[in-house]
């Protein structure tokens, strides 16, 4: 019988570092910090902008994701859909990243067509005209699609996990009623980026391809952006948690589950041994959650626990959606695994394992110049640079069965998580 001709399948070799680059750092004479990585692998170049102008930074509800989702919507010179043609002719991408604290605006293009997208660019960023028609027609469709979210159990359950983390009345805590939509006036909308969308309140990270000709138009446009002194110091209250949150949904067939506590953020010296926690209960597929509630109980599609990073705050969360009937079980096989991790060591074999996941995960993320960038930007938004990965990685080595089992005895106790269930 002839045998198996197929080529023997190569060794698993896992990296005992990884070498991430580190950015160069300009800062331009009207304040823009610019942050360039070269990479000439591949022809391609992700240019990104990132403004201190999340939902956190707005006055009225809603005027953060609408200037910036409105940014393309027409400019002084082009419509919206003249600026969509000029991108589509060159295979360029856009995107807009809006969360509680930043806004990250973003080109990516080949290196040969990367001028002419910058082109487009400099429309978007500098000259947007937020026509009239456009924002009456977001602010109905927008307000159309948050009332059916809302209708979700999962919608509904992060906005009250987020409430009850923080308090409604928190920048990082409060959920706008839907009549928001209605009172928000595109004089307000135009007024949040006249104040946030500045120089001294950005910083931007190129990656890839880049020519001396591209250097010097990031340059230009980036010069271009206007100085701005009216923003007033943000000044966040104090969080006010409520451990316990039961919401009724009518019609709903499942519950949506969440299980967490405030931490801190991604400086704090605990921060990576916490990541290491929070995958060993629910951040791969084959987590101790993931055994429990979906491959022996049947419970769930999946379940999730992870590490949420801001600014100005950090948390645990860990979120899943079950059957009505199933909900108090699914609650009680959580703290069940958490108290698991709390009084017994893990293996060395399942640590083992935790930790490769962890550091290829890094791996695959900075795989091209793309990753690289957002890797880049949290560095940035953490005070350091990319050396910090390497940090990182270290520490994930490091970390024993009883730094795991000392953490979760620290920060996991019964009575300092938050509980919320919507359904």
């Amino acid at each position: 019988m002839r045998q198996n001709s197929f080529p023997r399948r190569p060794a698993i070799r896992i990296p005992e570092s990884v070498d991430v680059p580190v950015a160069n750092l300009t800062t331009l004479a009207n304040g823009v910090r610019l942050y360039l990585l070269e990479n000439h692998d591949q022809q391609v170049v992700r240019l990104s902008f990132v403004f201190g102008a999340g939902s956190s930074r707005q006055n009225r509800f809603f005027s953060a994701t609408a200037a910036a989702n409105l940014l393309s919507e027409g400019s002084d010179r082009f419509t919206a859909r003249q600026l969509a043609e000029q991108l589509d002719f060159y295979g360029s991408y856009f995107d807009i990243a809006v969360d509680r604290d930043v806004v990250v605006v973003s080109f990516c293009a080949l290196s040969k067509f990367f001028l002419p997208t910058l082109q487009t660019a400099e429309e978007i960023l500098l000259r947007p005209a937020f026509p009239q028609e456009e924002f009456d027609s977001y602010r109905i469709k927008r307000r159309q699609r948050l009332e059916i979210e809302r209708r979700k159990v999962d919608v509904r359950v992060r906005e009250a996990f987020a409430a009850a983390m923080f308090g409604s009345e928190h920048p990082y805590g409060v959920s706008a009623p839907l009549s928001a939509y209605d009172e928000l006036s595109r004089e307000e909308v135009v007024d949040f980026y006249r104040r946030h969308y500045t120089a001294d309140n950005c910083f931007v990270v190129c990656s890839g391809d880049l020519s001396d000709e591209a250097l010097k138009a990031i340059e230009n446009i980036c010069m271009q952006l206007p100085q701005s002194g009216e923003r007033l110091p943000l000044i966040f209250p104090d969080a006010v948690q409520t451990p316990c949150v039961r919401l009724e949904h009518a019609g709903a067939v499942q519950s949506a589950v969440r299980v967490g506590r405030m931490l801190f953020t991604r400086n704090h010296p605990d921060y990576v041994g916490m990541q290491v926690v929070a995958t060993v209960l629910g951040g791969y597929f084959g987590s101790r959650l993931m055994r429990n509630l979906r491959e022996e109980r049947g419970y769930t599609y999946g379940v999730f626990a992870a590490m949420a990073n801001l600014d100005r705050a950090g948390y645990l969360a860990i979120a899943t959606q079950v059957a009505a009937e199933a909900r108090e079980d699914t609650l009680h096989q959580i703290y069940t695994e958490i108290e698991r991790l709390r009084t017994e060591l893990i293996s060395e074999q399942e640590l083992a394992l935790v930790k490769n996941i962890m550091v290829g995960e890094m791996m695959r993320i900075l795989d091209g110049p793309f990753g690289i960038v957002d890797v880049t930007i949290e560095n940035v938004q953490c005070g350091t640079d990319n050396l910090a990965i390497e940090r990182s990685v270290e520490a994930i080595r490091r970390c024993t069965p009883e730094d795991v089992q000392r953490l979760a005895e620290k920060y996991l106790r019964r009575e300092d998580l938050v509980e919320v269930t919507v359904g």
